[in-house]
């Protein structure tokens, strides 16, 4: 009989087959410049050792075999980031009226609409003259008027942002799918979805690429890189093996050419930690200034330690990422 593996079972078990963990490849990306390559040497030997503890070749890259590239995923992630939910009709209905300029067409038109129904007293339409009573009668046309023109403006503005999400979150799913990069598998160059990309990968990196992963250089010549999208720096910064051998996800190929093994996929990448840091800091400050509102006295009795991070890899992340954007 089969014995059946759940899936922390089969992580334990795929993890000792490599030599380095997911947290010490994440260690190690932080660094920069000459730490990261003093590092890498006193700690790994190179990025020649650091492929062979990946059971990776420099030369012929990983093997084809299905399962074994799923075990990476399994032990290292894979390199799919997951999209936020998307926003409902009534959501994006909600957000089209928060517009200043219709909620004061808004509040006029329910002015228009009372001012509308008021009737003056008898005394005043004789003293002032015969009162226009079809005037009177017609006078809601105005206020109602504002407020079907304030509705076709949120359904038209919703409609057009709901069809913007949807082309976005198309175009992500087929770059996804089509998105292909020049990858070394059983020795032969091939064109892998970056999907497919997975930690131990051989990637051959030319100019106009745009980096799908993060990964560190075994050779190249004359690499430079624009890492303005993610540290802001407007110089492209030069690459090589024995000065600056960190290659980041998101960023552009500017001038050369180099051959990287990927270090880390997805979330676990440089642009998917920022991208899940920001979403965690969006939602956690909305719960936070619920949970303060209700119960802001039992806060200030609360130690400032328990808001760290309880990993301190998450907290690392979380400061250089306030440095990037603040």
């Amino acid at each position: 009989m089969l014995k059946r593996y759940s899936r922390p079972d089969i992580e334990r078990k795929v993890t000792s087959h490599y030599d380095i963990t997911l947290k010490e490849l994440k260690e190690l990306m932080r660094l920069r410049g000459k730490d990261a390559v003093g590092h890498m040497q006193q700690r790994y030997g190179g990025v020649v050792e650091l492929c062979r503890k990946l059971y990776t070749s420099t030369t012929d890259g990983l093997s084809s075999n299905p399962a074994e590239l799923e075990e990476r995923k399994l032990v290292f992630g894979s390199n799919v980031i997951d999209p936020e939910p998307a926003k409902s009709f009534l959501c994006l209905m909600w957000e089209a009226l928060q517009d200043i300029t219709l909620i004061i067409l808004i509040v006029a038109a329910f002015i228009s609409l009372v001012l509308s129904f008021y009737q003056p007293p008898i005394d005043d339409e004789d003293s002032f003259g015969h009162h226009d009573q079809s005037e009177s009668k017609a006078g809601w046309i105005e206020g109602a008027a504002i407020l079907i023109a304030v509705f076709v403006v949120v359904i038209v503005t919703s409609f057009n942002d709901w069809r913007k999400e949807k082309q976005f979150r198309g175009l992500q799913s087929r770059i996804q799918v089509e998105h292909k990069f020049a990858t070394i598998r059983d020795g032969e160059l091939l064109q892998i979805p970056v999907a497919e990309l997975v930690v131990g990968d051989i990637c051959q990196v030319k100019y106009g690429d745009l980096l799908p992963a993060d990964g560190i250089v075994i050779q190249c010549n004359d690499l430079k890189v624009d890492e303005s999208s993610l540290t802001g720096e407007s110089d492209h910064v030069k690459k090589g093996h024995d000065f600056d051998p960190m290659l980041l996800s998101g960023t552009h190929v500017m001038e050369g050419s180099a051959k990287m093994v990927v270090t880390a996929v997805g979330i676990n990448s440089q642009s998917g930690i920022i991208f899940s840091l920001m979403n965690n800091n969006n939602s956690t400050t909305a719960n936070n200034n619920t949970t303060n509102a209700n119960n802001s006295n039992y806060s200030k009795n609360i130690n400032r330690n328990e808001f760290y991070y309880e990993e301190e890899d998450d907290d690392v992340d979380a400061d250089r990422v306030e440095s990037m954007f603040f």
